[in-house]
């Protein structure tokens, strides 16, 4: 069994982090995404539940596109981790750290009135079986999965099988939302 050897917080520099969630946030949006989609079944409850009022249906090309814009989001999450590296990789449950960071800032906590939030409870219409419902898991799910899998890279930088895996799951993540962009149409075109 490999013995971690923690990171010094300084040791990791701003780009190596900042890449690093991009990529892990790109790679766990797309798994966790797709799995919820075949799980919950999504594609239903999109046009058929309350969520059809404010979910756009899974066939919507910019659906699609939703893994594109998720390395942005990644960058964002990664300026953050980086600012808060020393608390973030330098403990050994650093990664509890980040998920609850996370999980309450940016779901139960958020400034907009969210799905699952506080806010949410308060100003949204929606039944509370939607707000609280099944999609619930696949976002903390991922959140879960973006704190372990960035902790876990940025401390063990050498680490190829982290590198391989997150970078081959996003580049597919890329590769399925360009596919459905441009094969939507011609898939319209068929049926």
């Amino acid at each position: 069994m490999a013995v971690e050897t923690p990171v010094h917080p300084h040791s990791a520099g701003f780009w190596p982090i900042v890449l690093k969630t991009a990529i892990v946030h790109t790679a766990t949006y797309f798994v966790m995404g797709l799995l919820a989609l075949y799980l919950f079944d999504y594609a239903t409850v999109f046009t058929q539940g309350p969520e059809a009022a404010y979910m756009r249906p899974t066939t919507d090309p910019w659906v699609a596109a939703g893994p594109l814009f998720q390395p942005i989001r990644g960058v964002l999450f990664g300026i953050v981790f980086y600012l808060l590296r020393e608390v973030l990789f330098a403990k050994p449950r650093g990664w509890l750290i980040a998920w609850a960071m996370l999980a309450i800032v940016g779901i139960i906590n958020p400034f907009a009135a969210a799905q699952g939030s506080i806010e949410g409870l308060v100003y949204l219409s929606t039944p509370l079986s939607s707000q609280f419902g099944l999609g619930l898991i696949e976002v903390y799910g991922q959140s879960l999965l973006l704190a372990l899998g960035t902790f876990y890279w940025v401390r063990q930088p050498a680490n190829r099988w982290l590198t391989w895996g997150f970078s081959i799951v996003a580049t597919l993540a890329v590769a399925a939302s360009l596919a459905g962009i441009f094969l939507a149409p011609l898939a319209k075109t068929v049926a």
